[in-house]
């Protein structure tokens, strides 16, 4: 099973990767929010200065705000094409370093902080400059239909997620299996087993499969659980630098990465010698049968 820091360590790569400064505001930011959301005047202050459309009023609310940012980070960074693109939401090309961009100085002062991590979030919430304020309330990725997704990793597709703040730009959250377990149930009625896929797949035990390309983007978060290594001649594993979640897999773009299109070639090549190998065994052994029907109708 893939380590639980795995995931949020890939996402952080990707800011820190873009500008080392933007990732240490990240990380700084965390915890300029809880000391200015110690007193109500904070509150009112950060919900007035982040445009929230909820006013935070409780430590209820401040904490689903952490949340929220916390997967708009993940989400920008999946998406982060080098072209503009409306697949979550409207957004430039290299929307991470645009949001980066106003994130300069992980020493200011918390409030000063805050406003510049705003205009970064402003990058991914209000690229169109049509949003009145920012819905925390609702999903950051609300065109995912991402319900489906939360049922999925409460049943077979288990993820194990963590992070501590130290490896990675994010506040520290441990990951618990029983108390994931509860939370499923409480919501879904349903209890997750662990190694369903694992059963059902074999996981990266492969090597009586054929015929497969695991590609995986190093820019994407979910490679952190991807087939990074060749299984065998015919079970093969691409990863590219420079792509992000499945940037390979979407229409050709002039500012697409040299990876991405030489990615693209070697899976044009692998599927067209899977289809010739294919045809040739295919009509060799129809061959054979008709000659034996042959030898059948003349004896």
């Amino acid at each position: 099973m893939t380590p639980c820091n795995a995931f949020y360590r890939v996402t952080s790569s990707v800011y820190t990767g873009t500008s080392a400064e933007c990732g240490l505001t990240i990380l700084a930011s965390w915890k300029a929010i809880d000391n200015v959301t110690k007193t109500v005047e904070g509150k009112a202050w950060l919900s007035q200065k982040w445009k929230l459309c909820s006013p935070l009023t409780n430590d209820y609310d401040v904490l689903n705000l952490k949340q929220w940012v916390s997967e708009l980070y993940v989400n920008l960074a999946m998406i982060n094409y080098p072209y503009p693109a409306n697949f979550l939401t409207p957004l430039p090309g290299n929307p991470v370093k645009e949001l980066c961009k106003p994130m300069k100085n992980h020493t200011e002062d918390d409030l000063t902080l805050l406003g510049s991590v705003f205009k970064g979030l402003n990058v991914y919430f209000n690229y169109t400059g049509t949003s009145k304020c920012m819905d925390v309330l609702s999903s950051s990725a609300p065109t995912l239909g991402e319900k489906g997704w939360n049922y999925q990793s409460c049943t077979e597709m288990v993820m194990p997620m963590c992070s501590n703040g130290v490896k990675d730009i994010f506040e520290k959250q441990p990951w618990n299996f029983e108390e994931n377990a509860k939370n499923c149930l409480a919501t879904y009625g349903v209890q997750p087993s662990i190694y369903a896929i694992e059963k059902t797949y074999g996981g990266k035990n492969l090597n009586a499969a054929s015929n497969i390309i695991f590609s995986n983007g190093l820019l994407d978060p979910w490679s952190s659980g991807g087939v990074l290594q060749d299984i065998s001649k015919t079970v093969l594993a691409v990863v590219i630098p420079e792509s992000a979640h499945h940037l390979d897999l979407r229409a050709s773009h002039p500012k697409d990465p040299e990876s991405v299109i030489k990615a693209r070639k070697f899976y044009k090549n692998w599927i067209k010698k899977w289809i010739f190998h294919y045809q040739k065994h295919s009509t060799r052994d129809s061959n054979n049968s008709f000659v034996k029907q042959q030898i059948v109708l003349t004896i």
